[in-house]
């Protein structure tokens, strides 16, 4: 589990940050907003993060839809992991407006994630704003934030995590999917 977690993190993590900001909501909760130009038509991005086949050209090496809830996505870090296995994540797409906007709530966290708690409290959305034929605006938000040590800790992990995330998106427009095989062959620091 806790190489799970390591191989998550430094797939994540080696990128170089992008543009994100913070912002206190009147709620007290925290907003966190990362945005990413991707040179591709917003059609094959909104292809990108919203299926399966998407994702794994992205994002993780193991992903699919849960036949038996259309709505939720499993995924995984471990291109070995099998549906409902300890180490994979779901996602809960909570609304979908086709081809710009996609919400979505992780509804289950790799075993042994910290404080996952409170992130299950956060709505995640990706926004997609064309910029002409050829490029695409993707919007990361994370909404929901606590107010709270585990909330500052969430905080630092996504600021971070999201961020090489998305320029990983930007990479799989720029040179093609992710080879994971190789990707993976990469040693965990």
């Amino acid at each position: 589990m806790i190489r799970s977690l390591a191989l998550a993190l430094t797939l994540v993590l080696t990128e170089p940050a992008l543009a994100s900001n913070t912002k206190r909501e009147a709620d007290g909760t925290h907003t966190l907003v990362h945005e990413v130009t991707v040179e591709a038509p917003s059609a094959q991005v909104w292809q990108a993060i919203s299926t399966a086949a998407g994702w794994k050209s992205w994002a993780v090496p193991a992903a699919w839809m849960v036949p038996a809830d259309p709505e939720v996505m499993e995924t995984s870090y471990d291109p070995a992991a099998a549906p409902g296995s300890a180490g994979t994540i779901r996602q809960r797409f909570v609304a979908r407006v086709p081809g710009r906007i996609l919400a979505f709530r992780t509804i289950k966290a790799p075993a042994g994630f910290p404080d996952f708690d409170s992130y299950a409290r956060v709505t995640s959305l990706f926004e997609l704003v064309p910029l002409g034929p050829r490029r695409t605006l993707v919007r990361l938000t994370g909404a929901g934030y606590p107010d709270s040590d585990a909330g500052r800790r969430l905080l630092g992990l996504f600021d971070r995590g999201n961020a090489a995330t998305l320029d990983m998106l930007r990479q799989r427009f720029a040179t093609g999917p992710i080879d994971w095989k190789e990707r993976l062959k990469k040693p965990i620091k």
